[in-house]
């Protein structure tokens, strides 16, 4: 079982992941990575060193190709998987604009009008959404 977990803070060097909950003209942001066929929010591992908010933006940019955007934070977020709690930063994105997409491993980037139900990460990704929408 897999549960989500929200706090306003914790220590810095517990935070390895970063979710970036995007818009863009109004319409939600959603990436498919080249080996799946669902949808996730951009996002991912923090890189050594790396400062969270950096992490953000360069997850952003790969994931999305985002050039132009106004970033920021909504809270920590943690997932708890068998006695194992992992926390990451969860963020929003008002996107402006679009370069081309970096040829990493996300496939294509689409807009919706309403949140996708083909997840990725269904058991974690509703609850981040539903948090960003608490805050906007």
């Amino acid at each position: 079982m897999v549960k989500v977990n929200f706090y306003e803070t914790v220590k810095d060097d517990l935070l390895r992941f970063a979710v970036i909950v995007s818009k863009y003209k109004g319409k939600w942001v959603f990436c498919m990575h080249r080996q799946r066929n669902t949808y996730e929010c951009p996002g991912g591992r923090r890189e050594e060193n790396e400062n969270i908010l950096d992490t953000a933006k360069r997850e952003l940019w790969e994931e999305t190709g985002a050039s132009k955007y106004s970033i920021h934070p909504i809270c920590v977020y943690s997932v708890v998987r068998e006695d194992n709690e992992s926390f990451g930063m969860l963020y929003f994105a008002e996107i402006q604009e679009f370069d081309k997409l970096p040829a990493y491993e996300i496939a294509k980037v689409e807009l919706f009008d309403h949140l996708p139900t083909e997840w990725t990460y269904p058991q974690i990704q509703p609850f981040l959404l539903e948090q960003v929408k608490k805050q906007l």
